[in-house]
């Protein structure tokens, strides 16, 4: 019985990453996902404003984002796009943020009407930059990232809602990706491919550089890239992304006001990927995309301590979810492509199973500690090394393709990456899965990650090691 179940769980952790391998290849691309037009031409147009642009608006929650907010003032205030309001939303932070946003922006009292149709605590004070007068500053009391976007999705005028971390910057095709993207009307929702900040040159090329990064950040590098370009992608071919991910994500605003806006909760991001799955799940022709060419950069816990509080964070988001939609799960589960992958990938593999084989190891270590348990281990590490080189070799492949490389410098580090990712990380991710599972019961605080205070830019010099 024992055996059945080891090879039972062996094969369903197999063939989810593997399914996911063969799917992302670029072969399987959706016609939507393919380039309607002439690179040059497209480029052209935009410098000669001839582009039809939809109106954009960018929420950055902000809660005691000292440091990090000035990279992300000069970002925004750069991005070469018309139709383009930025707020702001200060949710209460009682550090320096607010002076910040003063200086940088030289803001004034201004008056702007809210819809009224989102709940959010009370705000204090709206203001618009003297300097860049599409960029605005929502002042309120504290209630959380939800709250905080909450407010600005009631005080902004686009269409379409673009929600940003305070630490992530845009790639300057960022929001014309998005808006060639929302020229399909059937698209309510989308995610942008984020790459780790700590990595980004200096100049525009869009080579990655792993020479000031420290292992924890080449690691999540690594990381990054087989959730973007291998899960993600391949998850949006199935309709089943179950994550449009908070530091880059992308709405149609009425789809927003539609579920209620985003619910209090440790895991928003998650919540209202699937909120609008189960609002349009009757509706075919409603399109959820990951849009690779929307490109933005945002930072990366550099300590163990900060890792720890994000990691275990995220898994108490997807405790949560399977919590609050269990019912919409229960119905659709072989009906819809989401409530399957989450169920059967997120939960059962991705979570029961490793209390299971962790289990099955330490029984084996007290009966049978010469043999058997010599044995699984040597069986697990060879696929674990086997198919761990595969995955992240693959991933680094699939990000050449869309136009991210690495030096030949880096070949040494990657490598270190690699045996680090399948000898060490992988091990300590099933501890976060693990103890973010158990403790989301007795535990369901935010645990905001400290910032690095590095400012990114031009003149960045400073090391990430």
């Amino acid at each position: 019985m024992l055996d059945i179940l080891i090879t039972v769980f062996f094969i369903l952790s197999v063939t989810f990453p593997v399914l996911h391998l063969y799917h992302c290849l670029p072969f399987f691309r959706d016609d939507d996902e393919r380039s309607k037009r002439n690179p040059a031409i497209k480029e052209w147009m935009i410098k000669h404003g001839h582009e039809e642009e939809h109106g954009l608006s960018i929420l950055i929650p902000c809660y005691n984002e000292t440091g990090i907010v000035e990279t992300s003032v000069r970002n925004m205030s750069s991005l070469p796009y018309r139709e383009l309001e930025i707020i702001y939303i200060n949710d209460g932070s009682t550090d320096d943020t607010m002076d910040d946003l003063h200086r940088l922006l030289e803001l004034e009292h201004y008056s702007m009407k809210p819809a009224g149709k989102l709940e959010y605590q009370e705000v204090k004070q709206i203001y618009r930059s003297r300097l860049y007068p599409h960029v605005y500053v929502i002042d309120k009391k504290n209630g959380g990232k939800a709250d905080a976007l909450n407010a600005g999705i009631d005080y902004s005028l686009h269409e379409i809602t673009i929600t940003l971390d305070a630490d992530t910057i845009l790639d300057r095709d960022a929001l014309h990706a998005v808006n060639d993207t929302f020229k399909d009307d059937h698209v309510v929702a989308a995610g942008g491919m984020v790459h780790v900040l700590q990595t980004k040159p200096n100049d525009s090329s869009k080579r990655l550089s792993l020479k000031h990064a420290n292992m924890l950040l080449r690691v999540q590098v690594l990381d990054f890239l087989k959730a973007f370009y291998i899960s993600k992608l391949s998850l949006v071919r199935f309709k089943a992304l179950a994550v449009i991910s908070g530091a880059f994500g992308i709405f149609r605003k009425q789809v927003l006001l539609d579920v209620g806006g985003y619910r209090n909760t440790i895991g928003e991001d998650i919540d209202i990927t699937l909120r609008i799955h189960r609002l349009i799940a009757k509706d075919k022709k409603k399109k959820i995309r990951f849009i690779s060419d929307a490109v933005g950069y945002t930072e990366l816990p550099e300590t163990w301590r900060d890792l720890t509080k994000q990691r275990v964070r995220w898994q108490k988001a997807y405790i949560d979810c399977v919590i609050h939609f269990s019912s919409f799960f229960g119905k659709t589960l072989f009906t819809k492509a989401v409530s399957f992958f989450y169920i059967f990938e997120a939960f059962l593999v991705g979570t029961i199973a490793s209390y299971i084989m962790t289990g099955i190891v330490i029984v084996n270590m007290i009966y049978d500690p010469q043999n058997t348990y010599l044995n699984y281990m040597f069986f697990y590490m060879f696929w674990i090394f086997v198919f761990g080189v595969i995955y992240d070799v693959a991933a680094i492949r699939q990000g050449k393709h869309y136009g991210f490389t690495f030096s030949i410098k880096d070949s040494f580090r990657i490598m270190g990456a690699i045996l680090f990712d399948i000898f060490i990380y992988r091990f300590v991710t099933m501890y976060f899965v693990m103890f973010g599972s158990i403790s989301y019961f007795f535990n369901q605080k935010w645990n905001k990650v400290s910032r690095t205070g590095r400012k990114y830019g031009e003149e960045e010099t400073e090391s990430a090691a």
